[in-house]
């Protein structure tokens, strides 16, 4: 049975940011588990399938088809030692799955290291993968902030790749054909060559979006299917209209964040103890995907307790959210889901680095209160919101508390309206 302090720490792996947890679980292992690299590959995280931390060597070459085959090598639910290609280079590795399908790969400092207490290992992995897992199925605003921001910037990088790379075929081929080589054999298959690459370059770059993608139809399957689990023992009459199946794929956080949000609005609905019909709709144009849950009952929705539960995930991904109750006619909720992020504040994007106990102190910096009254509004000592503040200064990029407070006012952080004398 783990110590208290090791269940301290492992707390302290799960509850921070999601885009940070590979670094946070591999200073969790280094002791007992002493490695060079480490890999969380989980499907679940559509923006950011890969989790690295460690070795920039190894790290920076690893591909999502070595941990597909590495994957299909390890039974779900075990642990072992094997040779694997990873890094561009056959390694020996550390390799757990826990039973839903999350891998973990650790490449040890030594490959003459045997697999040190595989079992325990696993037990807390599981813990890991299960956090992760519900970060994303239940789309909170952090998982949320960082599949965007991750999905954003590989769509960038795809795109900057594929035109400079698309240009430098189409030179090699324009050159190749020319009239002025001789060489017919040669250039023909140059020629070969560099069309066959041409093509699997635009291939990569359909399959590596189509894998951040999921149709809007799937998605809205999978939802059909979880309110009809979660509502098998109520009476009330569901109908569902599914978006067109020939609709724009959507991003994978704004596909997790939409059933997510249908899922909570359904249940605020549930709460009405007259409820006898429901309807779920969802439909899409070239910009969003639209969500409508409406009824006909008395109009007793808990609007405000309702929307407590949406703004957060709204907010992260710039949605627009509209509730409607009306006593003896009915309640409706609405819900626009942008594809595409909106041009977003500076300060915004700074923010969304802050974890949860960062985003306190900053709301408390930001009303004008000094060091020991934080301290105290915290529970924690002064030593330690001097820690934090100085993290929270370092990722904003600024250098001052008023700099801070002024970003964070900006931005609009709940809480920030300056202190009373």
């Amino acid at each position: 049975m783990p110590d208290s302090a090791d269940l301290t720490a492992l707390r302290d792996v799960i509850e921070g940011p999601l885009r940070e947890i590979a670094d946070r679980f591999s200073r969790f292992l280094a002791d007992g588990w002493p490695h060079q690299a480490l890999v969380i590959f989980t499907r679940e995280c559509t923006g950011r399938p890969r989790k690295v931390t460690g070795a920039r060597e190894i790290t920076d070459k690893v591909t999502i088809a070595e941990l597909e085959a590495l994957k299909a090598s390890v039974p779900a639910g075990h642990q072992l030692t094997t040779t694997a290609a990873l890094g561009g280079t056959t390694r020996t590795v550390w390799a757990v799955q826990d039973p839903i399908g999350t891998l973990l790969v650790l490449v040890p400092r030594s490959s003459r290291t045997r697999f040190p207490r595989p079992a325990p290992l696993a037990e807390v992995f599981g813990i890991v993968a299960t956090s992760i897992r519900q970060q994303v199925t239940q789309a909170s605003p952090d998982y949320l902030a960082e599949s965007r921001a991750a999905s954003s910037e590989r769509a960038r990088t795809i795109t900057e790749m594929a035109a400079a790379h698309e240009t430098a075929l189409v030179t090699i081929l324009t050159t190749l054909r020319s009239a002025r080589l001789d060489d017919h054999r040669a250039r023909l298959a140059a020629t070969d060559s560099a069309s066959a690459a041409l093509v699997a370059l635009r291939s990569a770059r359909e399959t590596d979006l189509a894998q951040s993608e999921e149709p809007a139809h799937a998605a809205f399957g999978r939802l059909r299917r979880e309110i009809r689990q979660m509502l098998r023992h109520h009476d009330a009459e569901l109908e569902f209209t599914a978006p067109a199946k020939n609709g724009q794929p959507v991003p994978g956080e704004v596909a997790h964040a939409a059933r997510a949000m249908t899922c909570a609005a359904v249940l605020a609905f549930t709460g009405q103890p007259d409820l006898t019909r429901l309807r779920i709709a969802w439909s899409s144009d070239s910009t969003a995907l639209h969500l409508d849950v409406r009824d006909r009952e008395s109009g007793n929705l808990d609007v405000q307790g309702l929307r407590a539960q949406l703004d957060g995930r709204a907010k992260t991904l710039g949605a627009t959210v509209e509730i409607d109750a009306v006593p003896g006619w009915g309640s409706r909720v609405t819900i626009d889901l942008p594809f595409e992020p909106a041009s977003g504040r500076v300060d915004e994007t700074q923010l969304a680095d802050l974890n949860p106990r960062e985003l306190e102190v900053l709301r408390l910096v930001a009303q004008g209160q000094r060091n020991k009254s934080i301290a105290a509004a915290l529970g924690i000592t002064e030593s330690t919101v001097k820690f934090h503040v100085a993290g929270l200064l370092k990722k904003l990029n600024v250098t001052s508390r008023g700099e801070a407070a002024a970003l964070a006012l900006s931005a609009g952080v709940p809480g920030t309206q300056p202190a009373v004398p």
